[in-house]
């Protein structure tokens, strides 16, 4: 049990998908403006992440592997994504009409984010078993959303303060973001 816990707190401090690999800086940057808005395409990418982690550690494992079509990884896993991310976006549209709305473009390109693919493919590559897979993707997911939702805070704080003309817009954010990276590096003692 302890290397599960070691390996939800490597995915989501250590290594942080966003700030330590940067992957998925794209919906990161983009949603990251208003609180509600991050924590719900945090939650949808966590949904996503842990569902295709498994789903691909079972493909792989069952089939690909077995069959010698190791080739095939990423293009399955890209189609497993496909299906996940369509699948939360079609009952958020149902059943949570205003989340949809809020998250716009961002939440069909989950299925293009980086950082979904990238842990199904790391999963594979450190051999992880089905319930290893599930922790890492839920961890890497946690990370992210944690990261999106700290970012937003500080865009909603900054919102609210005089910031040099040069510095406003995409400049400030990104400054935020390599503070927030700075800082997450001094979680590297504990894994």
């Amino acid at each position: 049990m302890s290397s599960l816990i070691l390996i939800i707190v490597t995915t989501a401090l250590v290594n942080n998908v966003v700030l330590s690999q940067f992957l998925g800086i794209c919906s990161f940057l983009g949603v990251s403006s208003q609180k509600k808005a991050s924590l719900s395409l945090g939650l949808a990418v966590m949904a996503v992440l842990t569902v295709s982690s498994a789903v691909a550690n079972l493909l792989y494992t069952y089939v690909l592997a077995p069959l010698g079509m190791d080739y095939l990884k990423t293009i399955v896993f890209i189609l497993v994504i496909a299906a996940l991310v369509q699948m939360v976006e079609m009952y958020l549209k149902k059943n949570a009409h205003a989340i949809y709305q809020s998250l716009g473009i961002y939440l069909p390109l989950i299925t293009t984010n980086c950082a979904v693919l990238g842990v199904a493919l790391t999963n594979v590559q450190n051999g992880y078993n089905l319930l290893q897979s599930i922790f890492a993707g839920f961890g890497t997911a946690l990370g992210y959303t944690i990261a999106i939702v700290l970012l937003a805070e500080v865009r909603e704080h900054l919102d609210e303060e005089a910031i040099p003309a040069p510095f406003r817009g995409a400049p400030i954010v990104l400054l935020c973001a390599t503070l927030m990276a700075m800082a997450f590096m001094g979680f590297s003692g504990l894994a």
